[in-house]
């Protein structure tokens, strides 16, 4: 059944570019209401790349730091998306992210003894393609970053309470709202951004090879039982008449990083 498995021993053998020299390991202090607020921080490409900061972070995250992985390509046990911990570390000048990621996943492999491997599993995914009557937006053209109004106030809302968006944010999400932005992204991009979404993968079978603009908005009941069921069934509902782009659902292989063993009390500092 499995495709490929390939069992990733505990030790750790990295050189010495791919573990942090001192590390900082400890169960969470809880933050905010009730304990639930987590704060990230730091890591190649952010605007704090000598440090590594995690507080009252579920290890399900911090395995999502080295893997890249989603809960639709990630297999353990349930702990990991509940338990927290604090980590802080600094991390080398000239750190890339490939090596960020391996030297995350080695701080787990020491302290938390994790082991795991990768499996192949056909899974529910979505393959995006274009609508009957062709594709309702157009290629990127060049920018005036004069229009740009500088830093980023509070986040407004459109008389139907949709976010409105300003130049190069993503997405925001609102009360039972949400609007995606695409400024000189691909097909992709966007297919990987629904893939987070609609918890499942969204793979581009469009044939569109170029860059695109355009904004996408669903929503849903917001306190209705089943509510994020009902954001999925909207995207898939609204992208033919907003954007000329449709999601057939399929059966199809994806790789899942499966961890086989997780301590849940770290070795000490």
């Amino acid at each position: 059944m499995l495709a490929r498995f390939a069992l990733i021993a505990v030790a750790c053998s990295a050189g010495n570019a791919q573990i942090f020299e001192v590390a900082s390991v400890k169960p969470a202090t809880p933050l905010g209401p009730m304990g639930m607020r987590a704060e990230q921080k730091g890591g190649p490409g952010t605007s704090d790349p000598g440090i590594f900061i995690r507080q009252n972070c579920s290890l399900y995250w911090v395995l999502a730091d080295a893997y890249k992985i989603h809960s639709y390509d990630f297999s353990g046990p349930d702990w990991l998306q509940s338990a927290r911990f604090d980590f802080s570390t600094k991390i080398p000048v000239g750190t890339t992210k490939e090596d960020f990621q391996k030297m995350i996943a080695n701080l787990l492999m020491e302290r938390f003894k994790m082991a795991m491997h990768r499996e192949t599993r056909q899974i529910e995914v979505y393959e995006m393609t274009v609508a009957k009557n062709g594709p309702k937006f157009k290629e990127s053209t060049p920018k005036d970053a004069s229009k740009d109004s500088g830093r980023a106030g509070p986040l407004r809302h459109d008389a139907d309470g949709f976010p409105i968006l300003r130049p190069g944010t993503s997405m925001a999400m609102g009360p039972g709202h949400a609007r995606l932005q695409s400024e000189d992204q691909t097909m992709a991009w966007f297919a990987e951004m629904l893939s987070n979404q609609l918890q499942s993968p969204a793979h581009d079978a469009t044939g569109l090879t170029a860059k695109y603009d355009f904004a996408f908005s669903w929503s849903w009941e917001e306190n209705a039982p089943g509510a994020r069921e009902a954001a999925a069934a909207d995207i898939i509902s609204q992208l033919p008449a907003q954007l000329g782009l449709k999601l057939e659902r399929k059966k199809g292989p994806v790789e899942v990083l499966v961890v086989d063993h997780m301590e849940k009390v770290p070795t000490a500092n």
